[in-house]
């Protein structure tokens, strides 16, 4: 597995790292993404660490806790040095007043839930799983620095940020010298290149690693979705409220990027997921992918993503499939790319 810098602190990561939403199964949302229990975790987990794969990310509000009690079940007795815990918060967690946001309130009591559900004294990679506009950046920061400084966090995150968030977060960071996000867990896909347009620029220019969810276009892109054809079965698409929760996608444009990753497939002899996978790994600012399974044969087929790299003129193609028209104000800083270089 190769390993990569988090943004700029010197922290390491697996190209890979495993998400958890599929553990549990509760509610109409995640119970369409999978129903993983406890002895299928372990095995799943079992199979990552075998490939070199040990960032486990997770969230309070997959299955209302769930996810992140089923990975604290799975990971007993393995050495708690040789994994690295991942988990979010600021989504409503249950009706009290102060169960959302980004509050002081919220987040240490967020935190200590977190730990006694994972079973563990501390959380390697805690992000916040939005933005809160209600909270004053200067609360939330000081909050998560006062974690950092306790030893229940190492490092922060946050999540489906914009760029000024995350600008207005960084710079009061800066300036109280409070602790840095190193991390953005944002939505980066062949059929979703949005992270581009200013987060991708900002990141390259403040040292923030991108941590990528749904890289496969929220089930787009596994390779059984074609034009003319029915949905499988067991596809996320299939639920309507999983369809309403996810990135939306214009289905011709959909269609199009898959011919192509149908041509580089019979090209390499690799699976459609995989060349979606290995395309994002050669993107600017990445610092890992967040990979999600139902079964272990799904899993072994993401894990086959790494180890090798698609030619130039393969990501050409990928890209040109894929490129759709910027919006304002990025259809024009693109015509000036010499005063607005695309970031390496």
């Amino acid at each position: 597995m190769e390993y990569r810098y988090l943004g700029a602190s010197g922290f390491r990561v697996p190209a890979l790292s495993f998400g958890t939403g599929t553990f549990g199964g509760q509610g109409a949302l995640f119970s369409s993404w999978g129903q993983t229990d406890v002895a299928e975790a372990r095995r799943l987990i079992d199979v990552c660490l075998d490939a070199g794969l040990n960032l486990f990310d997770s969230a309070d509000v997959y299955s209302k806790g769930a996810a992140e009690s089923i990975l604290g079940e799975a990971i007993k007795g393995k050495p708690r040095d040789s994994l690295l815990i991942s988990t979010k918060a600021t989504f409503r967690f249950d009706e009290g007043e102060n169960s959302v946001g980004s509050s002081r309130y919220h987040l240490i009591n967020a935190v200590d839930a977190a730990l006694k559900r994972l079973g563990t004294d501390y959380i390697d990679l805690f992000q916040l799983h939005g933005f809160d506009a209600r909270t004053p950046v200067e609360e939330v920061l000081s909050t998560l620095d006062n974690l950092v400084r306790a030893g229940k966090i190492r490092y922060l995150g946050v999540s489906n940020f914009s760029g000024w968030h995350l600008m207005k977060s960084l710079a009061a960071a800066d300036r109280h010298g409070w602790s840095r996000y190193v991390a953005h867990q944002a939505y980066y896909s062949l059929v979703g290149r949005d992270y581009e347009w200013e987060l991708m620029p900002l990141a390259a220019d403040q040292g923030v690693g991108a941590v990528v969810w749904s890289p496969l276009g929220w089930g787009r892109l596994t390779g059984k979705i074609r034009r003319g054809q029915p949905l499988p079965e067991t596809s996320r698409l299939q639920s309507s409220t999983s369809i309403e929760s996810g990135p939306p996608v214009d289905q011709e444009h959909l269609y199009n990027v898959v011919e192509v990753l149908d041509e580089i497939a019979k090209e390499t002899g690799k699976s459609v997921p995989q060349i979606a996978l290995n395309w994002l790994l050669q993107r600017p600012t990445v610092s890992t992918i967040v990979v999600g399974a139902r079964n272990e044969e799904q899993l072994k087929q993401n894990l086959g993503a790494v180890g090798w790299n698609l030619s130039e003129d393969q990501v050409a193609r990928l890209d040109a499939a894929s490129a759709v028209t910027k919006p304002y104000p990025y259809w024009h800083q693109a015509g000036f790319k010499y005063r607005n270089p695309t970031p390496v």
